[in-house]
């Protein structure tokens, strides 16, 4: 089947839906790709809030500052004051949308304290704000009548004359692939958290995106910069929200103490992701773990507070180790949470692909640099969102139609026929992602060095080998996640690949990126980004950019 339409999204998260949105306020016909109903994309799992500088005291230039310093002067000055400008008026027109904000008693929005923040300027719904955001575009983007194609996958983008006009999907319910032809496409398929384990990301987030523009052309930036969520919970990796920590939540390490107060002694709790994940690590290597973790205390807090405002993380524990947290202290470790880097966009997301636009964590503006501020995440996935979605909307307008794309899906359908058809080998989809996710995160992880890098690279070759004989035990069309699960393990080589050798050539430690065989900042050699682009078989080609700077000059980044 061939369908026309002028913009098509691909992803259902805040960044899709928002996109789409614009797009279809714009007065194009807009369509979304999604590979779950848009209600379980990733996004809902954001809890903490979003960030903006709404309050009296408060101004977007500081917003824009701690933004920086937390990127650790890696992120481009322009993108992010355009993303602290503009934040104000989008959290208020979510409120109009009919999103429920906490209050203050004062009737006022009220906010919590983030990390790396110089005041409190998040603001949130208890600890599912991800999740209130999402439902609410999602009625907004039914009310526009934007049409959705609910878990149909990706494989391939089109191209025509070096320009992107659509994708190929399988439409998971009948096994059938689809051309779907637009004048534009905008990416917003999420993150590629799956690549290491563990991860508070979910199942979905397997890097889709990043590798389906990588292999179109656009070039892939900041890659090396993975972040570590300092509080995750033992054993499953989900994520205990910052919030705890921005309502006053301790870590301890073995002998009770606030070993924070080593680290950030202004900030404590509430220093950078970076600083706090290498803090805990460092405790845990020198002993003072507890079977590897730390210790998040909330019991000072109080029934009320962690009821009220932090009800989801204190289910979870409660869940899955049966720990109650108004009582006792919750086990937690650093675990992989988000990647800074991604497609490579301009301020209005699009790439240097024509017809080619991105947005949220897929996309790299970079207004994240070399580590991410909490409850940026979600201002990133809205500001980028919306303003992708309008210069796409734009762009469909003065582009014709696309009238090619049939050797595109003869050739998708053949390359599924294929994969289908491999005899079984004895090697697993699951057990190859599990060795691979498990080698990231021993080797490309919180620490680094050339040694274990140029292993990684090694390791990655070979399993690129491997996958190349990897069977679908399944050889049905109707639902075969078998089949979807071995195109996403592809997926993950690219995205791994364009990591490590991002991470072999940035010989600096900065933010995210911590190098034990260099470990301090080099502004002299190192205050530029690492593009990387697709050349087919070949080793990727690389390329630097300077980091766009408007007042803030690098300092040394102390909490």
């Amino acid at each position: 089947m061939i369908t026309d339409h002028d913009v098509i999204v691909l992803g259902a998260g805040l960044a899709g839906m928002r996109a789409a949105l614009e797009a279809a306020r714009a007065g194009a016909d807009v369509a979304i790709v999604t590979k779950v109903h848009p209600i379980r994309s990733h996004s809902s799992a954001a809890q903490g809030g979003i960030n903006a500088a709404i309050g009296e005291t408060d101004s977007w230039e500081s917003h824009a500052f701690d933004t920086v310093k937390g990127s650790d002067y890696l992120a481009d000055q322009d993108a992010v004051e355009v993303m602290c400008q503009e934040a104000p008026r989008d959290i208020i027109e979510f409120e109009h949308m009919g999103v429920i904000f906490y209050r203050a008693p004062d009737g006022r929005l009220g906010t919590r304290a983030f990390g790396g923040a110089s005041q409190a300027r998040t603001y949130f719904v208890g600890d599912i704000t991800g999740q209130a955001l999402l439902v609410t575009l999602y009625d907004q983007i039914l009310k526009a009548g934007v049409k959705v194609y609910e878990e149909w996958y990706a494989t391939a983008l089109h191209m025509e004359d070096g320009e992107c006009r659509g994708l190929v999907a399988l439409e998971m319910v009948t096994g059938e692939l689809h051309l779907l032809r637009s004048k534009a496409v905008i990416v917003g398929a999420g993150g590629l958290g799956r690549l290491y384990e563990p991860s508070t990301n979910a199942l979905i987030c397997t890097g889709d995106g990043y590798a389906l523009a990588y292999r179109a052309g656009a070039p892939l930036m900041d890659m090396e910069m993975v972040q570590y969520h300092p509080t995750t919970l033992a054993g499953s990796g989900f994520l205990m929200t910052e919030a705890a920590r921005g309502e006053g939540a301790y870590l301890l390490n073995s002998l009770g103490e606030r070993f924070m107060k080593r680290y950030a002694p202004n900030k404590m709790e509430l220093a950078a992701r970076d600083v706090t994940s290498r803090a805990e690590a460092t405790e845990i290597a020198e002993g003072r773990g507890i079977d590897g973790n730390v210790l998040l205390d909330l019991r000072h807090l109080g029934p009320d507070v962690i009821l009220r405002k932090l009800p989801q993380i204190h289910e979870m524990a409660l869940d899955y180790l049966s720990i109650d947290m108004i009582e006792d202290p919750v086990p937690v470790r650093p675990g992989m949470h988000y990647q800074m880097g991604g497609i490579k966009t301009d301020v209005d997301g699009a790439t240097v692909v024509p017809g080619l636009y991105a947005a949220g964590e897929v996309a790299c503006v970079s207004v994240h640099g070399g580590n991410r501020l909490g409850a940026n995440s979600l201002l990133d996935t809205i500001v980028f969102g919306r303003r992708s979605g309008k210069v796409a909307a734009d762009y469909a307008k003065n582009t014709p139609a696309s009238t090619g794309g049939e050797v595109l899906l003869r050739n998708e359908q053949e390359r599924l026929r294929e994969l289908l058809s491999r005899p079984y080998t004895g090697e697993t989809n699951a057990g190859l992602r599990l060795e691979l996710a498990m080698m990231m995160d021993k080797l490309v992880g919180l620490y680094r060095d050339e040694a274990g890098l140029r292993e990684a690279l090694d390791k990655l070759e070979g399993f690129k080998k491997r996958y190349q004989t990897i069977a679908v035990g399944d050889k049905g069309r109707v639902f075969n996640q078998a089949l979807t699960f071995s195109l996403e393990l592809g997926y993950l080589l690219d995205c791994g690949e364009t990591i490590i050798r991002s991470a072999i050539v940035r010989t600096e430690s900065r933010g995210a990126h911590t190098r034990t065989d260099f470990p301090e900042r080099n502004d002299a050699e190192w205050l530029k980004h690492i593009l990387l682009t697709c050349r087919g078989e070949e080793e990727p080609e690389l390329s630097y950019i300077p980091v766009t700077i408007t007042r803030w000059q690098p300092e040394v980044r102390t909490y």
